[in-house]
């Protein structure tokens, strides 16, 4: 079995396009999905520690009992978990792929964006 995982919205919007995206970028059999409402900003506001540490809990499954293969954080436009603009989160999104980065460094970890229609996109 293979897996990687995604650091996902909740938007139900975005679940299929990324995890298509996925499947095939990481030739991945399963997607363990993590999601919060705007999780990009979980990583722009370090005083949350609480929904930080929380993702890192859940992601330390997905990463250390599952192998996950490789992990996404995503972000999208019109988010109403993170209501700010395009350009901004996608700033937030990269800082959430850097400091993902480092704290596991041993799997490749890439920043996805999607759009209003619902394309999906490396960034990062």
């Amino acid at each position: 079995m293979r897996y990687c995982t995604a650091i996902n919205c909740i938007d139900g919007r975005v679940q299929l396009p990324v995890n298509g995206f996925l499947k095939k970028y990481f030739e991945a059999e399963y997607i363990d999905t993590i999601t919060e409402a705007g999780p990009v900003r979980i990583f722009d506001k370090t005083s949350d520690l609480t929904a930080l540490n929380s993702l890192y809990s859940r992601l330390d499954i997905s990463v250390n009992q599952h192998e996950s293969q490789g992990l996404a954080v995503c972000a999208h436009a019109d988010c109403v978990g993170n209501p700010i603009d395009d350009a901004h989160q996608q700033q937030q999104l990269e800082k959430a792929v850097i400091i993902l980065r480092e704290k596991y460094p041993n799997i490749e970890i890439i920043g996805l964006w999607v759009d209003k229609e619902l394309c999906v996109h490396k960034c990062i």
